[in-house]
């Protein structure tokens, strides 16, 4: 049986192609902005991340859907399976404390973009799920944040920086 081949172009539009462009814009911001500052975490990490919370959250709010039509025609239904995106917020944090590092100088490093997978995450749960409004305002204050804080710093977030190594050898060559 396939769950989802009954919906209308309406309801695939603003169910699953809304959440999905909304996530993936916001996460291409944040995910660019991390890669073009030097981290680990960069622009595939962020949209892998996003894109396969919304897609949970898309596949949950659908799952409630069918399981109430089928309630309302006297099946029994397992509530169990509304459990998903718990799981997802879970495993997140584990994937955010892959990035998270202490060098040599016991120095952390890696919590703004332990932070940022985390926020991609939650944006696309909250997309998702169908909250299309919160969801989007709640991107576009992260991103005009990271814009103010990045161009106050005097770093254009979407210019990739040059590398240490391309810095010495510039200076290098000047002198």
């Amino acid at each position: 049986m396939i769950l989802d081949f009954d919906l209308s172009f309406y309801e695939i539009i603003m169910k699953i192609m809304l959440p999905l462009v909304i996530t993936g814009v916001i996460a291409t911001f944040v995910g660019l902005e991390r890669q073009n500052v030097g981290k680990a975490a960069g622009l595939s990490s962020h949209m892998l991340v996003a894109m396969g919370s919304a897609g949970i959250a898309i596949m949950q709010r659908l799952m409630f859907e069918n399981q109430i039509e089928l309630q309302a025609t006297g099946v029994l239904i397992d509530p169990e399976g509304q459990r998903v995106i718990a799981q997802v917020i879970t495993g997140i944090g584990f994937v955010g404390a892959g990035v998270i590092i202490k060098d040599a100088s016991q120095v952390v490093r890696g919590i703004t973009t332990a932070a940022t997978i985390w926020f991609t995450a939650m944006v696309g749960l909250i997309l998702g799920s169908g909250y299309i409004m919160v969801g989007s305002i709640l991107g576009v204050f992260v991103i005009v944040f990271i814009l103010w804080r990045d161009l106050s710093r005097g770093f254009n977030p979407m210019k990739p920086r040059p590398k240490d190594k391309e810095i010495r050898a510039n200076s290098e060559e000047n002198h």
